[in-house]
């Protein structure tokens, strides 16, 4: 999107981040937001801006592992902030199959494609994570298959995977809301 941070790019009158917000809200206890430009716009939001820590942009391993640091709960969901029509019921279905399982983590799949970053995981994985990235590895569903990892199915929605990369994607989008 020619270098525009995405989060706060409009539809229907408000920032994906605000549409992303409003999908979690009745879903999680605590609330994030990862973000390394525009800290001021994502702080409007009222919710803790987290910045890397990493001064080299290190990918979303870096915002999950911040996630994973400050979270006082014993699970952590990372969703992406250009999704804007997830599933209501993300985090409910992937506690769902991470129990059922006996899992860590659990990621989102759909139509035969895995979405590694709508994940549920318990901070236990904290210190994997952190030796995962200190070996140079940034690859998200590479640390995450290292664990005791789970798909959930989500073939019922795959509408709420719908990621908006580019402003052509954006006005699809808009045509069909």
């Amino acid at each position: 999107m020619n270098g525009v941070d995405k989060g706060l790019v409009i539809l229907q009158n408000k920032p994906l981040i605000a549409h992303v917000i409003a999908r979690l809200k009745p879903q999680a206890d605590e609330i994030f937001i990862n973000a390394n430009r525009e800290i001021a716009a994502y702080e409007s939001f009222d919710y803790p801006v987290l910045q890397d820590e990493n001064a080299d942009f290190i990918g979303p391993l870096a915002g999950f592992s911040l996630g994973l640091q400050h979270a006082k709960y014993e699970y952590v969901l990372t969703v992406p902030c250009d999704s804007p029509l997830l599933p209501l019921d993300l985090a409910d279905r992937l506690l769902n199959g991470m129990a059922e399982a006996r899992a860590e983590i659990a990621v989102a799949s759909s139509d035969g494609n895995t979405y590694p970053v709508f994940c549920l995981m318990k901070k236990s994985v904290l210190p994997s994570l952190i030796e995962f990235l200190e070996a140079g590895e940034r690859k998200v569903s590479a640390w995450q298959k290292s664990l005791n990892y789970i798909e959930v199915d989500f073939s019922d929605n795959s509408a709420g995977f719908t990621n908006l990369n580019t402003f052509e994607d954006l006005k699809t989008l808009e045509l069909h809301l």
